[in-house]
This record gives C-alpha cells, structure tokens and sequence, in this order.
C-alpha cells in the first residue's frame, strides 16, 4: 500500500462520520434514532439488508471456500436454494403484523400476545446471540483486514470497530441505512474490479480447468447433513435454510428493524422483493470470483509473485492458506491490483464489515433500551433522555464487542473456521426457537404463556444436545429448533381453551390488508424464481 491507498481509505472513513454527524443532528427521540422516523425508502432498506448478509465475510470466505477450503466449491450456492421462499412466508405473514404495530423493538409483540415474561426471555435471547455474533464477526473481520493492512489482528479489530461505532452512535440507523447503501456499491465494483483483473490474468477456459472436478458438485441429493461433513447437501441446505432464514429476516431484529424504517407495507415487501431476487446474482459473482481467483493460485509464476509480495517463499505462503484460505482474497489484491484500486477494494472489504457491524449494535442498543431499560430501568423520562441513553448504550455493546473479539483474538483459538462455526452454532441454536414464538402467536389463539416459555427452552435444549451428543449439521437445528416448540404448542392446547384478542392473535387480518399490488401473484413468481435458482445451479455445475 501507498500513500493513494491511504487517502482513499481516509477519505472514506472522513466522508461516513460526516454523513453520521448531519443526519444525527435531526434526531429528536429514540424513535428517531431507532426507526428514522419512517422516512427510509424501500430500495434503501432492501440494499441495506443485502449489504449486511453479503458481508466482508461472504467478500473473501465464499471464494476462498470454493477455490481452497477443503471440502469447498461450488455447493456454497446452496445457501441461496431456500431464500426466497423463506421471504415468502416473511413478507405475507410475519412482517405485516409487526409492521402494524409500529414498535421499535420487535419483540414487543410478544408481551401484547402473551405476557412481560416471553417479550423479556426472547429479548435476551437475542441479545445474547446477536451480541456474541456481532463480536464473534468483528475478530473475523480482524483477522481479513489484518492480512490486507499488514497490520496486527488486534489493531484491526481496534480500526472497525471505533469507526463503525462513531458513525452508529452519532447517526443512528438512518446512517447505519445510508452507509449500508452505498457499502453495497462500493462492495458490487470491488467484485467486479477482482473478477476482470484475474480474468485477464488467467482467461476464461484456464479459470475453469484449474477448478478440481470435486469442486464443480452443487446439487447433493444423496448428502442429508447427518454428519458436519453433508453439511451441504440438497435437502439440509433447502429445509434447514427455510427455517434459518425465515428466522433471520422475521424474528433477528438487526433485520427487521431496517423494514420497519419503511414507512408502508407494500413498500417494505419490496424491499425484501430486492432480496429475494437480488442475493443470487451478487452470490453467483462471489462464485466466479472464487473460480478466477483460485486459478490465480494454481499458477507458478503467480504464486512466486504473490509470495514475494508477502516477504514469504512459496512453502511457507502455501502453509499459510492452508490454514487459513481467507486470506486468499487479500493477498490477491495486494499483489496484483494497482494502487488507489487498492485502496478502493479495501474500502469495500471495511464497508462490508461496518455494514454487518452497524446493524448489529444499532438493533442491540434498540432492544436494550426498548425491552430493558425503559420496560424495567427508566419506565418514566424525557424523550431527551431517551435519545441520549440510547446513544449511551450502543456505545457500551460497542465496547462489548470490541473487548470480546480482542478476547477472543488473544485466547490463540482465532482462526476464521472457528469463528464461522461459532457464528453458525450461536444462530441455529437460538434463532428457530424465537421464530415459533412468533409464529405460534399469530396463528394460535389458546396458547398460554406458560406453554411458549417451556416450548422455546425446549427447543434450544433440544439443539444443544444435538450439538453436544450427535454429529448433525447445523442447518438441522433450525428445523428442530423450531418443530419442538410447535409440537409442545399444540400439545399445550389440548390442556388450555383460554383464547386472546383477535386483534392480537390473528395473522389473518394482515393477510386481508388492501393493496393496489397483487401479491400473491408476485409470490408466486419469487416461488419460481427459486426453481431457477436450483436449475440455474444444475446449469453451472454441468458446464464448469
């Protein structure tokens, strides 16, 4: 890196905090600051959304994983099998439900339909898995900018994760929105600046034929994740995914916050249009990325470059990815892209590590402050003070994070296969359970609250012992997680007749809701789209 790499850097990091210091100055309440008084457009909240789920960690992991990790290839694609009709069930149930009810914590419906104490345990669940998500994603974002800025781990983590909180505490989720959109930008050119330069240095026909034959499986019919090592098979990937990212998109309130910056529901359901439809494409570049990349790697005179860029010989470089393959990308770009276009690449792998990171502590600090401190704390006050313990607290779970992935750092365990299957265990063992919740709530009208408090502990034991005694994957637990509530529900309601508002407890009347757009329809189309996406796989893994 040069001084241009530097300035361009900079330049950034000035021009965000900027944007956070104009947009804070407007913000009367915690209503302001939480929601930005739904003025957000949906096109906004969609490329925000997208920007936090094709992270920093997507960015450098999903090529590396198709060209180094092993077991790796072009199967990663599976994820994207279950999206959108998870976002079906999202967009005509559950969203429109908490939409209505204009909360800034979307866990207060859950004392509306059944009572403090099950708003109060989902609340902590979730900050609980957030909070260690958001610290367990920041070391890994150390550990990927580390390599790029030749810059220790620690001081990595020390860069994002100051930067990310003076924008988010001074701006609030209109900045953490804004920045995401144009974070979303920058990471689309920094794809396509990788992709074109080792295109033209490996071409299009060496790409492919140096991608192993092993690597070239998507579709796993015959694999059904019953060890870790089936993990992506068809069937776990397709159900399992369904169940976690209905739970992501409906219940994780980092991402149902930014819909409900919207201020209707038919735009709101655009925007998660946007990323029903939108998420494969940019996958599928990560994809070819990964192809071209990895060829890159497969070439002597490449390799001998790349290694003498990184004051290493050619062993001791090949140790190195194969301990950690996520540093693959950045070494790529160190070696072979020009400087300012270094500079530029860097920037897109800090925007979208703030992108993961900003929603992360602004959703916290929202839950804390909705569901903790003025439920049970401060329950009469100014919308001054407010505003200001809101900013107050996302400060401290900023520092949380901080301090909790230099611990992690230091502990000698920080490697980025141990940080993702941290990162996977945490949401699957808690997230499924916390959309049954919500789920059961608004189609049931007997359950008691009593029932949904045994019915979510019981899921997440039921995950922890698949986690601790059995060699299941991961992608199962979102099934369990969110079966075994359901069972003891409808268990439940054989012992208990005592019903609830409608107006509370029926899902119903936001099916009914009036719209000029015909929806069902548009489902119908994304229900399609998602057979595409299976065939579009079937596509690829027969021509590569």
């Amino acid at each position: 890196m040069n001084i241009l790499d530097w300035l361009v850097i900079f330049l950034y990091v000035i021009g965000i905090i900027g944007f956070a210091v104009y947009y804070g100055r407007g913000q009367k309440n915690a209503h302001d600051y939480f929601l930005a008084g739904r003025r957000i457009k949906w096109w906004q909240s969609g490329a925000s959304t997208m920007a936090t789920q094709l992270s920093a960690v997507s960015f450098v992991s999903a090529p590396a994983f198709v060209a180094l990790k092993p077991g790796g290839g072009l199967k990663w694609l599976a994820y994207e099998f279950a999206v959108p009709f998870a976002l079906i069930l999202v967009m005509s149930v559950i969203i429109p439900v908490l939409h209505k009810r204009n909360h800034v914590s979307i866990y207060m419906y859950l004392e509306e339909r059944f009572d403090p104490g099950v708003r109060a345990l989902v609340s902590i669940l979730f900050l609980l898995g957030r909070g260690l998500a958001t610290g367990v994603a920041l070391l890994a974002g150390g550990l990927i900018l580390s390599t790029a800025l030749s810059i220790s781990t620690m001081s990595a983590i020390l860069l994002i994760g100051v930067i990310t909180l003076v924008y988010d505490v001074l701006g609030g989720i209109r900045i953490v929105v804004l920045s995401d959109v144009v974070q979303m930008t920058i990471i689309i050119v920094g794809l396509g600046l990788c992709l074109g330069i080792a295109w033209h240095l490996v071409g299009w026909d060496a790409a492919w034929a140096a991608l192993p034959l092993d690597r070239t499986r998507i579709l796993l019919f015959n694999q059904w994740g019953l060890t870790p090592q089936t993990t992506y098979g068809f069937w776990p990937m397709l159900v399992g995914g369904f169940f976690l990212y209905a739970s992501y998109y409906g219940t994780d309130q980092s991402q149902v916050q930014r819909e409900l910056t919207v201020e209707n529901i038919d735009d709101v359901k655009k925007s998660l249009v946007l990323n029903a439809l939108g998420r494969f494409p940019v996958v599928l570049f990560y994809i070819v990325m990964g192809v071209f990349v990895g060829a890159v790697f497969t070439m002597p005179d490449k390799i001998t470059a790349i290694a003498a860029n990184m004051n290493l010989n050619s062993a001791l470089l090949n140790q190195v990815l194969t301990k950690d393959p996520d540093r693959m990308v950045p070494m790529f770009i160190m070696t072979f892209l020009p400087h300012g276009i270094v500079g530029l690449i860097l920037v897109a792998i800090m925007a979208a590590l703030m992108s993961s990171l900003d929603s992360g502590l602004n959703s916290l600090s929202a839950v804390t402050m909705k569901d903790i401190y003025q439920r049970y704390v401060k329950t009469q006050a100014t919308e001054r003070h407010y505003l200001i313990s809101s900013k107050v607290i996302t400060f401290l779970w900023g520092v949380f994070c901080v301090v909790f992935a230099i611990l992690l750092c230091t502990s000698g365990q920080a490697t980025r296969h141990t940080t993702i299957v941290i990162i996977n265990a945490v949401g699957s063992m808690l997230y499924s359970p916390m959309l049954a919740a919500f789920v059961i709530g608004m189609f049931s009208r007997t359950i008691t609250p009593a029932t949904i408090k045994t019915a979510i502990i019981a899921g997440i034991i039921t995950n922890i012992i698949l986690w601790k005694f059995t060699g299941i994957s991961w992608m199962w637990w979102n099934v369990s997680g969110f079966i075994v509530p359901v069972i003891i529900a409808i268990v439940g309601t054989l012992f208990s007749k005592i019903p609830v508002p409608q107006s509370v407890s029926d899902s119903r009347l936001a099916l009914q809701e009036q719209s000029s757009i015909n929806w069902k329809k548009i489902y119908a189309l994304i229900a399609l789209y998602a057979i595409f996406i299976i065939g579009a796989a079937w596509v690829v893994e027969r021509i590569s």
